[in-house]
């Protein structure tokens, strides 16, 4: 009896760490899809005002004088990632702050739900390019498509993730 009131507790901490570790790795997908380089995605919208095509974004942001957001995301199955849109992305404060300042593209890496094989490449080679280790990262670049900042989950919600996009845009 003394055994088992002992393992449970030992039981949950490592499932707990399971499930954490997943959020650190890339999905099978991410790993395992070719590396040739078809016709460049269409864009759709997975979130309102997000993008999914990395060359549009860019095209806009150039065109616009505005930062690119590229969110790496599980966004079926990471917690952090899951927990960033709805403390963060979702929020009116952000979606403001975006509209003014940012171009949002989703680079998302699903485990159920489906998508386009030209997306999951495009996807994979931007993963591979950035040396995306886990989920959720945030990069940030300029519209020459130069890396200015790297973020990830951060408490405090739409204030605390505008105010470190602050002062990358103006770092």
């Amino acid at each position: 009896m003394k055994v088992d009131r002992f393992l449970y507790p030992l039981a949950l901490v490592a499932a707990g760490f399971l499930v954490l570790a997943g959020c650190g790795r890339q999905s099978e997908t991410a790993e395992s899809a070719p590396a040739q380089s078809p016709a460049a995605p269409r864009s759709s919208a997975t979130k309102a005002g997000w993008l999914t095509s990395y060359e549009e974004g860019q095209q806009e942001a150039k065109a616009s004088n505005k930062l690119v957001l590229l969110d790496f995301t599980g966004s079926d199955w990471c917690g952090w990632c899951i927990m960033l849109d709805r403390e963060v992305f979702s929020k009116p404060q952000f979606k403001e702050y975006a509209s003014k300042n940012l171009v949002l593209i989703e680079v998302d890496f699903p485990k159920r739900k489906p998508m386009a094989d030209s997306l999951r490449v495009q996807n994979v080679q931007l993963a591979q390019r950035y040396q995306i280790q886990s989920f959720p990262t945030i990069i940030v670049l300029n519209g020459a498509g130069q890396i200015v900042g790297e973020l990830g989950y951060m408490k405090g919600g739409p204030d605390a993730f505008i105010a470190a996009l602050e002062k990358l845009r103006k770092g």
